[in-house]
């Protein structure tokens, strides 16, 4: 374990307290070069928004590089710690890399300092290491996360979403990011009202990435042949609780029977 003296000591950053100890935590590429060619994997299309009681989160599971398909069950939806969420889309290894930082930040924060950081402050440090990967931006390898949770102080929940300078804004009723960003929140637009429950909230989440995997071939549906369905998650006062498939399964078979029936 190391020991710093008091001028030196990070505090409770972890971010700083590896710099301390000569391991760099940024997630830039250090200035070296990454070609255009490369097929990196990228994430894609998430959604969040606030129902009476909290925030529901879902992201799809499909991961493209170009045309291909380079994975059929990515986990977008992460919990970052008891009560808020990371959904990510853009650069996969330098999102899923962020995410885990992310987590243990939060985690050496409330063991450090004694308490939980605000969700706020939470939102604060994520801008933080999305500006710090401006740089890898800069060379296509972007990362726009969505930030969501219950705040325990205010009693309420709140959604952020991101821009790649590590600008943080915070939006009033639902939030989307990704390529299919643009089909998932008109969808959202449209069915979202206030006092929404848990369960139209949930429902509302799931339409809106059944549309926007139905008009872009970068976001997947639900794959029924492989049982693979998006990640939904609903955070409250009793923290993250993830939707199981089983559920998602029944919402996504009375979606598919209702556009039939047209």
């Amino acid at each position: 374990m190391p020991f710093f003296s008091p001028g030196d000591d990070p505090g409770s950053s972890f971010p700083e307290l590896l710099r301390r100890i000569g391991m760099s935590p940024d997630i830039a590429t250090n200035g070296s070069v990454i070609g255009a060619s490369f097929a990196v994997p990228h994430a894609t299309t998430c959604v969040a928004l606030k129902y009476e009681g909290g925030v529901v989160m879902a992201g799809d599971r499909r991961a493209t590089s170009g045309n291909i398909i380079s994975h059929r069950s990515m986990e977008k939806v992460v919990q970052a710690d008891r009560h808020s969420a990371v959904a990510i889309a853009g650069a996969a290894g330098p999102a899923m890399e962020m995410v885990k930082m992310f987590q243990l930040q939060l985690e050496h924060y409330e063991k450090v300092e004694g308490s939980s950081l605000s969700l706020e402050g939470k939102a604060n440090q994520l801008s933080a290491m999305v500006r710090g990967n401006l740089p890898a931006a800069m060379q296509g390898m972007v990362v726009v996360p969505i930030f969501a949770g219950y705040d325990v102080r205010r009693e309420v929940g709140r959604l952020w979403d991101f821009d790649a300078t590590g600008g943080r804004y915070e939006e009033r009723n639902h939030v989307s990011t990704g390529s299919g960003s643009v089909h998932a929140s008109t969808v959202m637009k449209v069915g979202f009202r206030d006092g929404l429950s848990r369960d139209d909230a949930i429902q509302l989440a799931c339409r809106s990435l059944w549309e926007a995997s139905d008009a872009d071939s970068a976001t997947g549906g639900p794959d029924v042949l492989r049982g693979i369905y998006p990640v939904v998650a609903a955070i409250d006062v009793d923290g993250w609780d993830r939707v199981d498939d089983a559920d998602l399964a029944a919402r996504f078979e009375a979606i598919v029977n209702e556009v039939s029936s047209r």
